[in-house]
């Protein structure tokens, strides 16, 4: 089989052969699409390229451990949590590390109420991922180009072909959409 057809593969696809299997190099192929999400989410957090790296390598380990435990519908979002969760236990133990040794000498503001905040926020931006991805395509599409690459009306038309009125309605429906999902996930 070539890389190709792993790279059309869905995650869903690649965690069935890899249960079904045992090898490693379907997680392996799997893990690779989400390398830099992962490393991106351990630099947001921990600050240092090294401790990212290592982060990084640490939350696979993990992932090799608990993907046999459950029943993963959607993988990346999946993962994501473990890198924060990762990442926000390192920076607690590093946090009371930092206090036991000298509290004076401690100048980084991270206590648990901007730990919790964090933990808020992502966990926000996880069910907005989520959310998204249940929109239909055309509504996905026009949200991500506007909102998220802060495109306008006129470059959203052009990179998806859709006329002006078209573009403005899966917008406004996409955003309503994205509110009620988000709402049912909240429950």
């Amino acid at each position: 089989m070539s890389n190709d057809n792993h790279d059309n593969m869905t995650d869903g696809s690649l965690i069935q052969k890899y249960k079904d299997s045992g090898s490693n190099v379907w997680l392996g192929k799997l893990l690779e699409r989400y390398t830099l999400l992962v490393y991106g989410v351990c630099l947001k957090y921990l600050k240092h390229e090294a401790d990212a790296k290592d982060g990084t390598q640490q939350v696979f380990e993990k992932v090799i451990v608990e993907l046999d435990k459950y029943e993963v519908q959607y993988f990346k979002s999946w993962l994501y949590m473990i890198a924060k969760n990762h990442c926000l236990m390192r920076l607690r133990g590093k946090t009371n590390l930092n206090i036991e040794i000298d509290e004076n000498t401690f100048l980084g503001t991270v206590d648990d109420e901007s730990i919790e905040l964090a933990k808020q926020k992502d966990s926000n931006l996880s069910k907005m991922e989520v959310a998204l991805s249940l929109l239909n395509a055309e509504q996905k599409e026009c949200i991500t180009l506007f909102y998220l690459k802060k495109l306008s009306y006129k470059e959203v038309c052009d990179i998806t072909g859709l006329d002006f009125m078209m573009v403005k309605s899966n917008i406004q429906n996409g955003k309503r959409n994205l509110k009620n999902i988000m709402q049912r996930l909240e429950n």
